[in-house]
């Protein structure tokens, strides 16, 4: 699953949704999407359970989009329902 950063915005505006940035710390407090919470894509793999609830969706990002989308299919074939933001946080910054 894939949604683009205006769509993300639209769902982030009028609800209350789940969104995880798996980029390092620093990456994170230099600058991330409102609403993030930052949980490194190594601990996520290693651990999803410790973060993630199979009933809930969950839109990731990295700074590109690439390794999200690897950590997306990843999760999803665990169980997990995660969606990839489209060229992660670069396209965020543009869309600011």
């Amino acid at each position: 699953m894939q949604i683009n950063i205006n769509e993300l915005n639209k769902k982030n505006r009028y609800n209350s949704i789940n969104i995880i940035d798996i980029r390092d710390e620093i990456s994170y407090l230099k600058g991330h999407i409102i609403n993030s919470k930052n949980i490194p894509a190594n601990m996520l793999i290693r651990n999803p359970e410790k973060y993630l609830n199979q009933k809930e969706i969950y839109y990731i990002y990295c700074q590109s989009g690439k390794t999200s989308d690897k950590v997306v299919n990843i999760l999803n074939s665990q169980g997990y329902h995660t969606c990839n933001i489209v060229g992660g946080y670069n396209n965020y910054l543009l869309w600011k």
